[in-house]
């Protein structure tokens, strides 16, 4: 051990002196070393000969020469100092290929069906030690990500914790998806029509009305919802069986298609363009900071904007 005296600890700053002394075997040299000056080193090593009850470095003509006590600490002040650059230094970068981690994500279905393909592949090729869980959105995801239940949210997100971390990724249009032969795909498609029709609308806390009715509501009109669900994989499928219109997210003008566009034609759906301004659907991810600076977290957030990315978009990493 470096500490025998009656001052019973050495710290950081004292260690990483003593590696410079036995280093350098100079005062001036170990001042350099570490940007300081003689005097101020020179008083560092009078307190160390006093800690370790040695004089360390003893004068030699125009050099100093450690003794033997010195010469037994020299390799074991250097790993003092290794480990604490490797306990207080900045983490460094994550390997990848060398994680074996299980990364849980919280989205709704149809953003896990626009992530988990792109995400995979991502994870095939960088990080085959990697596996996701996907959970169910919940009604308060803040929650989840304070509590470290979940490590990333993904998806349309709407609380405002004051800690969380948020970045956009990506937007979405609505659109109309109604069963083929459907009355709506016969002529234009009007607000009225589209009003007339029967609905589904798709939410998590069970609410009937939306950006839709705003924008119908600016023209008089009212649409009459018969039910609501809370997943638009299960909204698709009774469209695809009934005559009510199913909103559906499909891709913004000039972006990757939507899987759930995919899904919908795999369904029989048509999907039709609809017939008044609403506002884009931001897909975000969100965090705790307490991951902010983890690098397995930092490639999980990459992995995650690399697999939403749309054509065209940024190819540098923001972190």
């Amino acid at each position: 051990m470096l500490v025998n005296s009656p001052e019973p600890v050495i710290d950081a700053n004292l260690a990483v002196a003593l590696d410079a002394l036995l280093a350098e075997q100079s005062v001036t040299r170990a001042a350099a070393r570490l940007h300081t000056s003689p005097a101020a080193m020179s008083r560092t090593l009078a307190r160390l000969r006093r800690i370790l009850q040695d004089p360390l470095l003893v004068r030699a003509g125009q050099s100093m020469v450690p003794t033997p006590r010195a010469l037994a600490l020299r390799e074991e002040a250097a790993a003092v100092v290794r480990s604490l650059g490797a306990l207080l230094g900045p983490g460094g970068g994550v390997d990848p290929a060398a994680l074996r981690t299980t990364f849980t994500l919280q989205a709704a279905d149809l953003v896990g069906a626009a992530l988990v393909p792109g995400l995979l592949r991502v994870a095939r090729e960088e990080a085959p030690g990697v596996s996701f869980r996907l959970l169910a959105e919940e009604l308060e995801a803040g929650p989840a990500l304070r509590d470290g239940r979940i490590d990333l949210e993904v998806g349309s997100i709407d609380h405002v914790d004051p800690e969380t971390l948020v970045e956009e990724l990506t937007g979405l249009r609505m659109t109309a998806a109604v069963r083929a032969g459907h009355p709506l795909t016969e002529g234009p498609l009007t607000p009225a029509r589209l009003a007339a029709a029967d609905h589904v609308a798709v939410s998590r806390r069970g609410r009937f009305t939306g950006p839709l009715d705003a924008a119908l509501a600016e023209l008089g009109l009212r649409r009459r919802v018969s039910v609501v669900l809370p997943s638009h994989l299960a909204a698709m499928t009774l469209a695809a069986r009934s005559d009510v219109v199913c909103l559906v997210p499909a891709a913004l003008p000039g972006a990757a298609a939507s899987p759930l566009t995919d899904d919908a034609t795999a369904l029989g759906l048509r999907l039709l363009d609809i017939p008044l301004p609403l506002p884009s659907l931001a897909i975000g991810m969100a965090w705790h900071p307490r991951h902010a600076a983890d690098r397995g977290h930092h490639w999980l957030r990459s992995a995650v904007r690399r697999a939403l990315r749309t054509p065209g978009g940024p190819a540098t990493d923001p972190g």
